[in-house]
């Protein structure tokens, strides 16, 4: 019997998240049953919404039950279907464990195309990260050409992206970094017009204004706190705040306050939040034109990789910490197998 190695949730943090609040078991592998298949997963994706999902309270995603296997987006292969509609080595994408093998039920699982990308870009650019970027853009944004356009955690997973995007629509694009190198990733393989590093900058403040001369149209936001202040300092008459995340907010017991929210409605600005999860409907639209972007080398991405189960909670932690450059992803198995 195929043996399957395990995260479980084990206990609740209060403030940061360490190995201590997972455990990591093995069990026999799960039989499907009607209408499922059990899908042997190679990649598994970390992201920052699942800090929330830990916490005991009402949000947009059931939270994660304590003693049971963590939840997270990944790609694998269909290794047994009782499904008409999968096959036995069908290459599948959908919300499964932190672990090796999992059983899904059909219409829950989504086909990939091995051979028109990097598996892993289904967890990262072809999937909810990009998706996010994509339709944070489209929907709330609505770059125009010459306005500009900052976007903090602007290396990361769907900030990489959304800059881009922003530059495609021929905007003025800045961001910010934790990092040198990721600010100089951002400058030299991107094409951001203006970066910096927000952990050395000497304020937000003057970098935002350095790198913003003009104000700001369009913020796409995925820190918060004390960047989202600086940032409402800076903003330009009917600005859009595309409110993606605030992921320096997620282990804090007490967020920091925000007290420049009165220029929103000075300078008749939108800030809106979303749920990418609420556009499926937009889901194909998404994947050709990305897709179409990835052809014609118009999109670049990049991604780190963690090795095997048994990482995931050090990949989820770093993560966190913004120690991953770009993409978080952990490999689970041998691809090609």
């Amino acid at each position: 019997m195929t043996q399957n190695t395990q995260v479980i949730f084990k206990a609740r943090p209060t403030g940061w998240v360490d190995d201590s609040h997972f455990e990591i078991v093995s069990n026999p592998a799960s039989t499907p049953g009607d209408g499922e298949a059990l899908v042997r997963n190679i990649y598994m994706s970390v992201d920052p919404y699942m800090r929330g999902r830990m916490r005991e309270q009402k949000s947009y995603t059931p939270g994660f039950e304590l003693g049971k296997v963590l939840q997270a987006g990944a790609v694998g292969q269909v290794v047994e279907s009782r499904a008409p509609e999968l096959a036995e080595g069908d290459l599948v994408q959908g919300m499964l464990g932190w672990e090796n093998y999992s059983v899904a039920k059909a219409g829950q699982l989504f086909k990939v195309d091995g051979k028109a990308a990097a598996l892993s870009y289904y967890l990262g650019i072809l999937g909810m990260p990009g998706m996010t970027a994509w339709v944070g853009l489209r929907n709330i944004g609505k770059p125009r050409t010459g306005e500009t356009v900052y976007v903090s955690a602007a290396s990361g997973a769907v900030g990489q992206v959304a800059g881009q995007i922003a530059k495609l629509q021929g905007c003025r694009v800045t961001g910010s970094a934790g990092a040198d190198d990721k600010v100089a990733y951002l400058l030299d393989e991107l094409g951001f017009d203006a970066a910096f590093n927000y952990k050395t900058a000497a304020s937000l403040g003057g970098a935002l204004g350095e790198a913003c001369p003009n104000g700001i149209d369009v913020y796409f936001e995925n820190v918060g706190g004390a960047m989202l202040d600086a940032v409402l300092a800076r903003i330009n008459p009917l600005a859009r705040i595309v409110a993606c995340g605030m992921i320096s907010q997620y282990n804090l017991e007490r967020p920091e306050g925000v007290r420049n929210l009165a220029t929103i409605v000075a300078n008749r600005a939108l800030m809106q939040g979303f749920i990418v999860s609420d556009h499926m409907d937009q889901r194909d639209d998404f994947l050709a034109e990305m897709s179409a972007w990835l052809r014609g080398d118009k999109i670049q991405y990049r991604e780190t990789v963690a090795q095997g189960i048994e990482n995931a909670p050090a990949a989820f932690i770093g993560m966190l910490k913004g120690e991953n450059f770009g993409k978080q992803v952990v490999q689970l198995a041998d691809w090609p197998a």
